[in-house]
């Protein structure tokens, strides 16, 4: 039986993961969703992803829509039923082919472990890139269809450090006051990865990839369809306000990225391996936590679900521009 500490929440025990064939005639019986947040994220206990059935598909799909977070635990799932798995939440989105990391399909790889099983130097133009993830962000909002969801797998992890933590935009929006929801509503916000990643280097980005990512607009405020909440959207790549002046946006954005990552609206996770953790890209931010990477290898698979289309049109950005 495995017992398992989270930093929101209580100590308990839960009964072991079945198995996937045990998965096949017992997984409606067995599913039980458990939220570990006062405002997001929640566990999901008796299921195996990679041989889970219609019904219960259905009541992830929903948990996932009401908590934004969804953990799993004890994952029995290769790489091609990590990838099946995300298919069913809609379209995937490829790797980008310049990522340092090396990209091009729909798993990107992110660790410290070369093709050899060698630890990475941590000086290593790979390490530096991913440092970036270090940032508070959302994944792919600086694309022209940002992304709908991510969903994380742990093949490695050290014994201390390297965890995620999430912030929930969704929440900390329903703190805002009237004026501020009004000011914000129908901004537009541009997204850029080369800014985000200038923190970390100025000069990490070659030109080749600077082409394949340059700067998105983005709504500054968001409805989740499925739930018909609002959110704000921000987090490291958001640069800049359209149509506003340096300061005044940088504090603006600044002021909101802090807002959501107070700690009531943030939930860490200890990862283990075989822990697959999926988000909602559209109300989460996302940042991870340091560890001694020259020691200890830390290596992690993600797929990423594409979003549905454009947050922002045209005649939009147009008429935040004139005022």
């Amino acid at each position: 039986m495995r017992c398992a500490q989270r930093v929101i929440g209580t100590i308990e025990c839960t009964e072991p993961a079945l198995s996937i064939r045990q998965g096949r005639s017992q997984e409606s019986k067995k599913v039980n969703i458990r939220p570990i947040g006062p405002h997001f994220a929640a566990e999901v206990n008796g299921v195996q992803l990679a041989d889970v059935g219609d019904d219960d598909f259905r009541r992830i799909e929903a948990a996932f829509y009401e908590h934004s977070v969804l953990v799993f635990h004890e994952q029995q799932i290769s790489e091609d039923e990590h990838v099946a798995f995300s298919r069913r939440f809609g379209e995937l989105e490829m790797t980008m082919v310049n990522d340092p990391s090396g990209g091009g399909g729909p798993v990107n790889h992110i660790g410290n472990v070369d093709a050899h099983g060698r630890l990475i130097p941590m000086d290593d133009a790979r390490m530096v890139y991913n440092s970036g993830n270090a940032l508070w962000h959302t994944d792919s909002s600086y694309k022209p269809v940002p992304a709908k969801a991510s969903l994380l797998f742990a093949e490695h992890v050290p014994p201390s450090g390297g965890e995620t933590e999430f912030a929930c935009m969704r929440a900390a929006y329903d703190t805002l006051s009237v004026e501020e929801r009004e000011t914000i509503e129908h901004l537009v916000v541009e997204h850029d990865l080369a800014y985000s990643r200038s923190k970390i280097d100025p000069e990490m980005m070659s030109e080749a990839f600077r082409t394949e990512v340059p700067p998105q607009r983005q709504a500054m405020v968001r409805v989740i369809p499925e739930t018909g909440r609002k959110t704000f959207y921000t987090g490291a790549h958001a640069a800049r306000i359209v149509g506003w002046p340096e300061d005044r946006s940088r504090a603006l954005i600044d002021r909101l990225n802090a807002l959501a990552t107070q700690p009531q609206f943030v939930y860490r996770h200890q990862w283990a391996v075989n822990d697959l953790v999926m988000w909602d890209n559209r109300c989460c931010l996302h940042r991870g936590r340091p560890w001694d990477g020259a020691r200890f290898p830390r290596v992690m698979r993600r797929t990423t679900i594409a979003g549905a289309g454009p947050t922002v049109v045209p005649s939009r950005v147009a008429e935040t521009e004139r005022t």
